[in-house]
């Protein structure tokens, strides 16, 4: 079952209803309600308006359940704009809109009381897959270690074992940079000043 309640010509701009229309929407009636209480917005005492006639909507004209209902939708669509105009230096004049907001809220039923729910089946998958995916596995170990024992025993890692670095080292046990010679650009680059 769904409820609808519809508020107009709000004069307030929907950029600042949807955000509190985002912080409401899927939850529940009451839960919503308590937020809408405590947010530091105005635009939370129209979605809070709106919200109470929705639910007595569906109190009073379908005889749902208050604490059975959540916000299903809610939507914010842009109104009439205002157009009006404020004085600026020099004889000029800027323009103000002024803009209106439509709110459109839906509310939906938690629990479709009087139906039966559908029995839960059980799915098992074959037992052939499982012995597939065993397999997989087994062909991916065997492909690891015939791709350690091709390496060079340089490069084997074993486990407590460091592995070194191939690479010429510099003075102090740091990488050489390349290029750099003792003249030029790089020796004046990492010269060091006394004083």
């Amino acid at each position: 079952m769904e409820v609808r309640a519809k508020a107009k010509y709000i004069k307030m701009s929907p950029r600042k209803l949807r955000l509190i229309a985002d912080v409401v929407r899927g939850a529940v009636v009451g839960k919503a309600l308590e937020q809408l209480k405590f947010i530091n917005k105005k635009a939370a005492l129209p979605i809070g308006k709106l919200l109470n006639s929705g639910i007595a909507n569906a109190v009073n004209n379908y005889e749902l359940d208050k604490d059975n209902l959540y916000i299903k939708e809610i939507r914010v669509d842009e109104g009439p704009v205002l157009k009006r105009w404020a004085p600026k230096a020099h004889g000029r004049a800027t323009p103000i809109r002024k803009r209106m907001s439509h709110i459109d809220l839906v509310l939906g039923e938690i629990k479709v009381s009087g139906k039966k729910k559908a029995k839960k089946e059980k799915l098992e998958a074959p037992v052939r897959l499982d012995a597939a995916a065993k397999k997989d596995e087994g062909l991916k170990i065997e492909e690891k270690k015939k791709k350690k024992e091709n390496l060079p025993p340089e490069l084997k890692g074993e486990k407590g074992k460091e592995i070194m670095d191939l690479r010429s080292e510099g003075s102090g046990k740091h990488t050489k940079i390349e290029g750099g010679g003792s003249h030029g650009f790089m020796k004046k680059v990492f010269r060091r000043k006394s004083g």
